[in-house]
């Protein structure tokens, strides 16, 4: 039997884009459920629950930036924002609400592929990874098959983008590993050298995981070259 291919829901407000991202991402083998706003979108989720959502930000109603807050609180899948603006605060803004990815409008549709297909992979092992489902580091237990975190047997709430950095990192101990490389595994698209996400999502795993997010000792800023996770805190 042939595994059902993933279900993308489209939220857009603007009828040429839907249709257009439905019959594209049709041809490319998704299901595709399509919304103009937070109504048509609560209409869908009743339905069926998506893999992952395409959110435009600017929405009649409840704005892409609340439903993706909202989405992330209750369902948790991944989010994909599209923004007409492109400025760098509404990319910081939405990766701050949880979004996983951020893309200006207007856009290539073979870019949001690639995007769509980096994010629904981002639960796959990483190259090289370690076998062990558990990764224990100070309080915590990073549980790799049920993609949860909890700190003396609590559950710590991660976005799916935490999640992903945190793994990557645990995977990885005490390993410097540079901005470059970190946005090769976890985005998987060409690059832009003045992209600040990766900050923005270690500024946001640090302030859940660190005793001191001002003085981190789990994820440390190596100067000139990017991050390093030390499991076992304080000085490696």
């Amino acid at each position: 039997m042939q595994p059902t291919p993933p279900l993308i829901l489209v939220v857009d407000d603007d009828a040429g884009i839907r249709e257009l991202l439905a019959a594209y991402l049709a041809q490319q083998g998704y299901r595709v459920s399509v919304a103009r706003d937070g109504h048509d979108m609560d209409a869908a989720l009743a339905r069926e629950r998506p893999d992952l959502v395409v959110m435009d930000l600017m929405l009649p109603g409840e704005d892409g930036l609340a439903l993706t807050r909202r989405l992330k609180s209750t369902l948790g899948c991944p989010v994909i924002m599209l923004s007409a603006r492109g400025e760098d605060i509404d990319r910081i803004v939405g990766l701050e609400v949880g979004a996983d990815d951020y893309l200006p409008k207007p856009f290539n549709p073979r870019e949001l592929l690639a995007r769509i297909r980096a994010v629904l992979r981002r639960g796959q092992p990483a190259p090289g990874a370690a076998a062990a489902e558990l990764i224990r580091f100070g309080p915590y237990t990073l549980d790799l098959a049920a993609q949860r975190l909890t700190r003396d047997g609590t559950e710590v709430a991660l976005t799916q983008a935490e999640f992903d950095l945190l793994r990557l990192f645990a995977e990885h101990p005490n390993r410097a590993l540079t901005r470059d490389q970190i946005m090769d595994w976890l985005k998987g698209y060409e690059r832009d050298p003045f992209d600040r996400s990766i900050d923005v999502r270690v500024t946001r795993l640090r302030r859940k995981l660190e005793p001191d997010p001002a003085h981190p000792v789990y994820i440390r800023t190596v100067r000139g070259h990017g991050y390093l996770f030390n499991p076992k805190g304080g000085t490696p």
